[in-house]
């Protein structure tokens, strides 16, 4: 006889909401905290500042160009393109078969609702944390992010690595041929 399945749904969703907490918590900081839109970029590390961004595009700052009523409008539609893709993770969520998936999708779905909080609120995502580096004697930067950012890359990562790895049900029947 086959026991029930174990599900993971807590797990995922306990990691959605550690990483929406930390998220929005780190944002609020920035924000009122350290002030940074009036104090400007904070110095942390030879490699790493925090510089406020209000990023109004998609991953990276892809579509900030657009102007007047096409910027709102593109607020709007990636906040419903954010909520359809929480809602599909959360099906992915409940038919999670390892701990690893659900984690990675909770950290995904976490840091998608950050960013939508963030969208909804203020009309745009608060990213700020800056990593560059200078190489004989050029400077090489990457996109300013925030926690919510970091969780998504993170939880895709965990997936494409998950699904590189060999699956036992897999391997035997390979055995058998």
């Amino acid at each position: 006889m086959i026991g029930p399945r174990r599900t993971h749904v807590p797990l995922g969703l306990a990691v959605a909401l550690l990483v929406l907490i930390l998220d929005q918590a780190s944002k609020a900081w920035v924000l009122y905290g350290l002030d940074l839109g009036r104090t400007g970029p904070l110095v942390l590390l030879p490699v790493l500042d925090f510089t406020l961004v209000g990023n109004r595009g998609v991953t990276f700052g892809m579509l900030t160009g657009l102007g007047g009523g096409a910027a709102a409008w593109s607020q709007i539609v990636l906040s419903v393109v954010s909520v359809a893709v929480v809602i599909g993770l959360g099906v992915w969520l409940r038919r999670a078969e390892s701990r690893i998936v659900a984690a990675a999708v909770g950290a995904i779905a976490g840091g998608a609702v950050g960013n939508v909080i963030d969208r909804l609120r203020l009309g745009h995502v608060v990213d700020f944390i800056h990593a560059h580096i200078r190489l004989g004697g050029q400077d090489w930067s990457w996109y300013v992010f925030n926690v919510a950012d970091a969780a998504i890359v993170c939880g895709v990562i965990a997936l494409v690595l998950d699904g590189l790895r060999p699956r036992g049900h897999l391997a035997s029947a390979t055995h058998q041929d």
